[in-house]
Parts: C-alpha cells; sequence; structure tokens
C-alpha cells in the first residue's frame, strides 16, 4: 500500500535511527541526493588517472554522484556506520615492527562485512514497512556505484579527511558504512563538518606517498590498492616501502589524532580469524590454494585470490630478516605455477642476496 499522507515524516526519521541502532549500527543519519561537488571531486580524480586499473570507477558515469539515476525515485539517503576495530586484537604497531609477521588490514581480521550489513539494512527497510506501508528503497553495502562517504557525510556520520577516509568526532574512523536508497521525503540531518585543522600526520606517514596533498589519493600508489585491487605486478619501487603489510594498510588511520576515540566493534564475528592480526609469514605463505580458499571463507581477504596473497606475501618476505626459514619458504615457492608469484619470489630472494635457482 502507499504511504499514508498523514505520515510523520519527522517522528519516522527519529524510529529509524533508534531502529538502526537496535540493529547494531553505531549511528544512522538522513542526507538529501545533491552531490555535485563531489562530482566534480570524482571525475578530477578520475581524469588524472589516480583510479589505476579500478574502471567500475569510472563505468557508471553519473549514477555514481546522482543517486536517483541508480535507483529511480530516490529522494533521501539513510546512511549507516558500524565500528570494526575488534577488541583485544594485537596492538597495529606491534605488529607492523615485527618482520617475521604479516599486517593485516584491522577491517578485514574477521567476518566480511558485507552481507552481515545488507542484511541488517534489510531489517531496517522491514521495520519501515511495518510502520508506514509499502515504499520505495535499495539498500547498498559496497554493492554499486555510491558515493557513501559523501553521503554520510552529507548525514552528519562524519567528515572526509585529507586521506580521504570518513572521521567521526566521537568515534574516529574504524567503521564501516552503508546505505539504504529511499523515496520517504525524510527531513535530512545537517553535514558533519571538518575538524582536521592543520594536521597532515596522514600525508606524512604513507609508507608510499599514496597521498598527494589534502584529499588527494593516489590509488595506484595506496598499499590497499597493490595488495587487493591490482591483479598483476606491484611496480618494483613500492615494493620496499609496503614492508611487512599483506593486506590493506592502516597506517593513516593508526596517526589519526581523531582515533584514541574509536570504538571496539560490538559485532563479535569482526573478531580475528586464524590469528591474522598478528600470523607469521612464513606460515601464510604455506598455506595451500585449498588451506586459502577454506580459511578464508566468509573473509574480505578472499578478494586478494590466492595468487594476489601469495604474491603479497612474497613482497613482505623479501622486506623481513633473511633467516633460513624465509629462504626456505621462498625457495619452495620458486617454480611455483604463476609468473606473478615466480616473479616476486624471484625479487624477495634478490633482496637476500640469494640468486635465481638455475
Amino acid at each position: 500500500m502507499a504511504v499514508p499522507v498523514s505520515t510523520d515524516y519527522a517522528a519516522l526519521a527519529a524510529d529509524i535511527k533508534r531502529w538502526a541502532r537496535e540493529l547494531g549500527f553505531a549511528d544512522a543519519g538522513i542526507s538529501g541526493v545533491e552531490l555535485g561537488t563531489d562530482e566534480a571531486h570524482l571525475q578530477r580524480w578520475l581524469d588524472a588517472g589516480h583510479h589505476g586499473e579500478m574502471e567500475y570507477m569510472a563505468r557508471h558515469g553519473t549514477r555514481r554522484s546522482r543517486p536517483a539515476e541508480l535507483e529511480p525515485g530516490t529522494l533521501r539517503v539513510v546512511s549507516v556506520r558500524m565500528d570494526y576495530l575488534p577488541p583485544g586484537t594485537r596492538h597495529a604497531w606491534e605488529v607492523l615492527g615485527d618482520g617475521e609477521a604479516g599486517y593485516v588490514a584491522r577491517y578485514a581480521l574477521g567476518r566480511d562485512y558485507h552481507k552481515l550489513m545488507r542484511n541488517r539494512l534489510q531489517k531496517l527497510a522491514e521495520r519501515i514497512r511495518a510502520s508506514v506501508g509499502e515504499f520505495g528503497y535499495r539498500a547498498y553495502v559496497d554493492s554499486a556505484p555510491v558515493l557513501e562517504k559523501a553521503l554520510a557525510r552529507n548525514a552528519g556520520l562524519g567528515w572526509i579527511g585529507k586521506h580521504t577516509v570518513l572521521i567521526n568526532r566521537g568515534a574516529g574512523s574504524y567503521f564501516f558504512l552503508g546505505e539504504l536508497y529511499t523515496d520517504l521525503p525524510l527531513p535530512v540531518d545537517p553535514p558533519a563538518t571538518a575538524h582536521c585543522g592543520s594536521c597532515s600526520r596522514c600525508i606524512e606517514v604513507c609508507p608510499t606517498q599514496a597521498i598527494l596533498g589534502p584529499y588527494r589519493l593516489d590509488a595506484r600508489r595506496c598499499i590497499s590498492y597493490l595488495t587487493i585491487e591490482l591483479k598483476g605486478s606491484i611496480p618494483e619501487e613500492l615494493r620496499a616501502p609496503m614492508g611487512n603489510r599483506i593486506f590493506g594498510c592502516d597506517d593513516c588511520q593508526l596517526v589519526c589524532p581523531w582515533n584514541k576515540f574509536a570504538q571496539d566493534a560490538s559485532e563479535p564475528d569482526f573478531a580475528p580469524r586464524h590469528r591474522l592480526d598478528g600470523a607469521r609469514l612464513v606460515e601464510l605463505f604455506g598455506w595451500s590454494e585449498e588451506e586459502f580458499l577454506h580459511r578464508t571463507e566468509g573473509m574480505a581477504i578472499r578478494r586478494a585470490g590466492y595468487e594476489g596473497w601469495l604474491r603479497n606475501i612474497a613482497v613482505a618476505l623479501g622486506n623481513a630478516p633473511g633467516t633460513p626459514a624465509v629462504i626456505a619458504a621462498l625457495r619452495a615457492r620458486e617454480r611455483h605455477p604463476s609468473p606473478v608469484v615466480r616473479e616476486h619470489v624471484a625479487w624477495a630472494l634478490a633482496r637476500h642476496g640469494e640468486p635465481a635457482a638455475p
């Protein structure tokens, strides 16, 4: 049935935010669909080629920045966030300082968030339907061309920092975002204001100098891109700066002063699996493809693929102390069927002064 004309949309908006928190989201906000300034920023980024091989960033044209083109009839966007930092996790700087351990971005240590959040957004939509009747909506969690950070900023959930990550004044930046596009004319929230000030720690700390300046990220140099999105060879000049980062990178968040307010995840499924908050590189490099697929089932790490996983770890082993165990692990993969893996293993061995096998 149609939404009743007498619907109190201000009360409904308050209910939606309350229901979102009851469903496990840390916060929710509502925005309109005007993203003209952000569309221009995106186009400049694409024109500069900073998206690298992520051709999907350009493929959808203006649908990414014009919600009503992606989902006709959209008037408002309900943005939600969910904290992901698992309590009790080995400290990030400790892992980064341990050359024999592999560093996995904190968001990827446990269960993949996509399906979990999408299911909860669907439950949120069902609660709205139970209250007002049938209405138009579509839930998204990294599943469509959506300018999620700009929408969340406009919904009051945080500002986009100089590292291009969303920052919440009371919760830092360790959280996921999701959206519910809707045709309900809900009242919108005031957008968040920026509070980075003169701080430039995120720009200065980036291991590969991927942050070219405030709000300017060259994904082609970003370790998250190199270890996840890039499917071929990692540029040789960027391998040493990667250190022991084998899936993603958190450095720009680790130095952000606002993350002193970061909140622990309330979702137990985000807890680290297989000791990935600091597992030994040699052990991880020894996983067979079957083990990799089994152990990463339901995890974001699957996105790298087995070949990418071995490529990333080979680079980390090249940057690790040249112990007999490290050299033996690399030798064991020297004749791997993948030319990409072989190339990075050969580079790692050369870093340790080890000649290629005859």
